[in-house]
């Protein structure tokens, strides 16, 4: 496995090859989160009319993460009506829920939030970036799990715009009942890992 990594700001850039655990068709299992409010949450139980959910990992102070509240916003716009749930999950321990709750609207996101403070659902979806997305079905199973698009290609080298556009061709294919064709894609952005426990 190789990986470049590069300090940037208050978090780590990272972009690399990594070996991808298996966690397609894996099935749900107890995993815990908690709401801005500390109410425990199982982001892997979902109500009746969602079809599929999708978790964008995100830190307030990642500038890739934030740079792609623009783009999580015009996909919960395209994907919600449709029957598919977004939730920003922050795994930095440090974020606290108040730093949270500003960052959303700074952002302006329109969607809910949970804080992944034991990394539960980090491992489960084996999560290592922000921003990564994991898009997992109604019955619990995770389909795809990686970057949000290709904008960028590698640490400082951003593209004008996406050529490729990995969640919406997943949501489209899992919606359509399909095997989402390329279930695993490396995202680039913080490193997960480097948060403060």
């Amino acid at each position: 496995m190789t990986a470049h990594t590069r300090v940037v700001g208050r978090c780590i850039l990272f972009i690399g090859l990594t070996c991808l655990a298996p966690a397609a068709g894996r099935a749900a299992e107890a995993v815990r989160v908690q709401s801005l409010d500390g109410a425990p949450v199982d982001p892997l139980q979902l109500p009746a009319g969602v079809k599929a959910a999708v978790y964008v990992f995100v830190s307030v102070e990642c500038p890739v993460s934030n740079r792609y509240a623009p783009e999580v916003r015009r996909l919960h716009e395209r994907f919600a009506a449709q029957g598919v749930r977004f939730t920003l999950v922050y795994p930095n321990p440090a974020e606290t829920p108040a730093a949270i709750r500003e960052h959303l609207k700074a952002y302006a996101y329109p969607v809910d939030a949970v804080r992944d403070l034991t990394h539960a659902l980090v491992k489960h979806a084996d999560i290592s970036i922000t921003p990564e997305v994991a898009v997992f079905t109604h019955a619990g199973q995770l389909a795809y799990r990686g970057r949000i698009d290709d904008r960028y290609v590698n640490l400082g080298l951003e593209r004008p715009a996406a050529t490729t556009h990995d969640l919406a061709d997943a949501l489209t294919q899992v919606l359509a009942g399909t095997p989402v064709r390329q279930p695993r894609t490396q995202a680039v952005g913080c490193y997960v890992a480097d948060f403060a426990r």
